[in-house]
């Protein structure tokens, strides 16, 4: 039997997070509290990990991502629901290989030395460490997932999960085999999707060119934005409406630098507005170019090798790299005097995602999805509501580009990754397409036959992830009770990467949605909103604060302050000041712990309580209510903040402090079952965001009250709160919430005019229909305030409190300071022709308002009565602020 881990008998002083963190992380495993069980007939709640990157070092956006999953699968752990968070880590093929050349050229060597098996053996072995050390990083995180269910985009089944669903879509007439203008990365060796492609707008320059044309003294000029590209020139183009060239449709032209003749073609692509009208058409090398050539019957020529070095079909620019072959056939058209000019000009130019590197439009035969059909079902369902995405204005931008789609080249030219299951005959020509190797060629029978060397697009096998992790293809139990997922939390960046395709492929192999909402978050920034990087300086290191700062501190400041897919600031202060709540949290459970030794009565007597217990408890109930539903609403940040406010603003800074002067009296009605209970219910509150300082505390409390008070052997399988009508009590909350008006108004007061910490003022409040119940608190005013003596009254005639008063008036209340010494008459006439200005400004706004037509006619009228009601208030207040000024003369 796994026991749980003793706490301290006596709480230390401060609270250590280092010894408290591995042990409770520990015991949460021993106990198997991360493994869920099917319950049939229970909806589950289910999270797929996104899974992290090989490469992945720890940064805060990794993290922030992982904190979001953790606090909504502790949250429906909780609630009692079947709850599975499912773990993974993805092979992470282009940027993988980047890494590891890198270590490779750093040991003199390359992939191609060491061949492709031992590369592979180096790779798997690297991996293996990678992925130890993500999985540490997300324990050091408090992430409760299930660890026994953790997958792997190579694993064995992952792996054939990849193969299965490629043949299924081959067969299906879904996967191709096509020459298309892909992006080549000339770095990564490889061609590269459209949503790896990055464009950057550059200013470069745009060169107008002289062709001369075949047996006429005569010449067509054409622009391009790329000479180097003439080399691979197969025709030149014009519209066909286009006046000005006419004459010479279907003439030829000599192609500068390598002589070869190319016919003048007419094509409805070419815009006549760009620079000429003359295009010159490089089929091999530029979509549009490419998609003319197939309507116009041209050949395709191609001049570049793999490392966008010029090949034998550039002449003598042969072994030059693409940029200095720029440069000298530029050169040489000016020495032939076929540049007529060159003009600025700014365009968007493609860059490699992982490299940065220019990326190059080139023809090549590439293993291509065709998506246009498996789009249709998965804009259906985001359409009619079946997957929702948040926040909403993404839902347009996922739309916009679903219904645009362009097929999806699948093929990568590297070795890391899911070879394409696909073997080609040597003898008869033909190709075999299959899950497990085959032996011979499908059709003639020859044992001739090599299989592809591509490797697939890293996001295809991403693009299973939901269904693979849970078994597909098999019908697993796992499969048949946790799909469709509940949510997809992840980066905005990468819904078309990898969200968009998900919703694709589980509805095409699945026949259902992969999940049922996507929760989007967004960049985590530094303190000034600039992204991190590592040349600027200002990456964190979430491993650092952690060991610094505790990892309780690293998700409250993660967390606080963030709203679905907006990029969030990440500061110093900010993790100060999660470890600042989690000090202030120890303090508050010490003194709680300090009263509950040899006490036995801890029962709380709600038909007995007064005013203050009845607050805090109406006042706990609220905010259960309000957190659930912010919860419900994926609004996290917000949640938080009312945690920590009701915490630390009302239960520490108030209630245990109303408290003190009830403890260790001989009151019928101890305050301590309701600080217990007011503690207890809060930590299980902020549970799913502070997990280790919770467990901490509550188990601290749970080793001091009675055997029978909670059955749960830990926090996170205790029950979440739940709101309780009962406690709920408006009249309570309205005669606390002036009791703390007054005493911190009288605090700052005394701030405001310097008054000695140790002196003594008086104070006479004015209630009205309050009076009564705030008499009954003028020992904690006294005591809190440092006011003596302080007297409580209906109400006040005009002139009563003399010439030198100070009045402070408050929401329901007024307060009189005989002033004494306290106050320089000056200051105080001073002050209130500030405050009267202030709430005159505000009244101005308010009768702005009410006085807009457009307002009135949109705004519930809910809204607008209060807006009356807060006008009514400015104005009464205004009136009574000149009265005290009028009275100072």
């Amino acid at each position: 039997m796994i026991q749980t881990p003793q706490v301290e008998s006596e709480m230390p002083k401060a609270y250590q997070a280092d010894k408290v963190e591995s042990k409770w992380y520990q015991f949460w495993l021993d106990k198997g509290y991360f493994q869920p069980e099917i319950e049939k007939g229970r909806k589950p709640f289910v999270i797929i990990m996104p899974p992290d990157n090989l490469t992945g070092e720890a940064h805060v956006g990794h993290a922030l991502g992982a904190i979001l999953q953790d606090i909504m699968t502790r949250w429906h752990r909780m609630k009692g629901e079947p709850t599975l968070w499912l773990p993974g880590v993805d092979h992470a093929s282009i940027a993988a290989h980047v890494v590891m050349e890198q270590m490779l050229a750093q040991e003199g060597t390359d992939r191609f030395q060491l061949g492709r098996e031992k590369f592979l053996e180096r790779m798997r072995q690297w991996a293996a460490e990678c992925r130890q050390t993500i999985t540490e990083q997300h324990c050091r995180l408090g992430a409760s997932c299930d660890w026994s269910r953790a997958r792997y985009t190579m694993d064995e089944d992952s792996s054939r999960a990849v193969l299965t669903a490629f043949v299924r879509l081959y067969e299906k007439g879904l996967i191709y085999r096509g020459e298309r203008i892909v992006n080549w990365c000339p770095r990564c060796a490889t061609a590269i999707s459209d949503l790896e492609t990055d464009h950057v707008d550059l200013t470069g320059n745009l060169w107008y060119v002289r062709y001369h044309l075949v047996d006429a003294d005569d010449f067509i000029t054409v622009a391009t934005t790329r000479p180097e590209t003439i080399l691979g020139d197969t025709a030149v183009a014009v519209n066909p409406n286009d006046e000005r060239f006419k004459h010479i449709i279907g003439k030829k032209a000599i192609l500068p630098a390598v002589n070869r003749e190319i016919p003048i073609v007419a094509d409805d692509a070419v815009d006549p507005e760009f620079g000429t009208g003359a295009v010159k058409i490089t089929p091999n090398h530029d979509p549009v170019d490419f998609e003319v050539a197939q309507r116009q019957g041209l050949p395709l020529v191609n001049i570049l090798n793999d490392d966008a070095t010029m090949n034998e079909n550039a002449g003598p620019y042969q072994g030059l790299d693409r940029f200095a072959c720029r440069e000298e056939i530029v050169a040489d058209l000016e020495k032939e005097g076929l540049l007529v000019k060159i003009e600025p000009y700014s365009h968007a130019v493609g860059h490699c995602h992982r490299c940065e590197t220019v990326i190059e439009p080139l023809g090549s035969k590439q293993w291509f999805v065709s998506m246009k059909p498996l789009a249709k079902p998965a804009i259906e369902a985001v359409s009619d509501g079946r997957i929702a995405i948040l926040p909403n204005r993404f839902t347009k931008v996922y739309l916009n580009w679903m219904e645009n789609i362009r097929d999806w080249c699948i093929s990568r030219q590297l070795w890391w990754g899911h070879r394409i299951p696909v073997w080609y005959c040597q003898d008869c020509d033909e190709i075999t397409v299959a899950i497990e190797e085959p032996k011979t060629c499908s059709k003639c029978g020859s044992v001739n036959i090599e299989q592809d060397l591509d490797i697939l697009d890293t996001w295809f096998s991403s693009a299973l992830w939901p269904h693979v992790t849970l078994g597909w293809p098999d019908d697993t139990e796992d499969l048949l009770y946790f799909y469709p997922t509940s949510v997809m939390e992840t980066a905005y960046d990468i819904i078309f990467f990898w969200v968009a395709r998900m919703i694709v492929m589980g509805l095409e192999h699945m026949g259902d949605i992969p999940f049922h909402t996507v929760y989007l978050h967004g960049l985590v920034r530094d303190e000034k909103g600039v992204k991190m990087s590592r040349t600027k300086g200002n990456v964190v290191n979430p491993v650092d604060v952690m060991d610094e700062y505790g990892t309780d501190s690293l998700r409250f400041a993660e967390t606080t302050g963030i709203t679905p897919g907006n990029d969030s600031k990440l500061s110093l202060v900010k993790i100060e000041a999660g470890r600042n709540f989690a000090n202030k949290l120890w303090n508050a459970t010490r003194f709680v712990v300090r009263g509950i030794d040899g006490q036995t009565d801890l029962e709380i007597k709600r038909d007995q309580l007064p005013m203050e217990d009845r607050w805090i408890l109406s006042r706990l109930n609220r905010t259960i209510a309000s957190v659930t539903e912010l919860l419900e609403e994926f609004q996290f940040g917000e949640a938080l903040r009312q945690i920590h406010d009701f915490l630390w603003g009302e239960f520490c800074d108030w209630y245990i402090e109303l408290s003190k002067n009830r403890l260790g009296t001989n009151e019928s009605v101890s305050p301590l079952p309701v600080l217990i209970h007011a503690l207890e219910t809060s930590l299980r509150l902020l549970h799913p965001y502070m997990p280790f300082i919770t467990e901490e505390l509550w188990q601290h409390l749970k080793q001091r009250l009675p055997a029978d008070w909670q059955e749960a052997e830990s926090i996170m399988i205790a029950p979440y709160p739940t709101t309780d009508e009962s406690a709920a009590d408006p009249e309570a909350e309205r005669v606390m919430e002036a009791v703390i008006e007054l005493v911190r108004s009288i605090r700052n007061i005394r701030a405001e005019h310097k008054v000695e910490p140790a002196r003594w003022i008086e104070a006479h409040v004015y209630g009205g229909e309050l009076a009564s119940a705030l008499s009954t608190h003028a020992a904690s005013v006294e005591t809190l305030a440092q006011v003596r003596p302080v007297s409580f009254h209906e109400s006040r005639a005009a002139g009563e409190t003399g010439d030198n008063s100070l009045v402070l008036v408050l929401k329901e209340t007024e307060v009189v300071i005989p002033m004494e010494s306290m106050v320089d008459l000056a200051a105080e006439r001073e002050r209130l022709s500030k405050e009267i200005e202030q709430v005159d400004m505000e009244t101005g706004r308010l009768e702005v308002r009410l006085n807009d037509k457009a307002f009135l006619s949109k705004a519930p009228e809910a809204v607008i009565e209060k807006e009356r009601g807060r006008l009514v208030e400015k104005k009464d207040r205004a009136e009574r602020l000149r009265q005290e000024l009028d009275r100072l003369g």
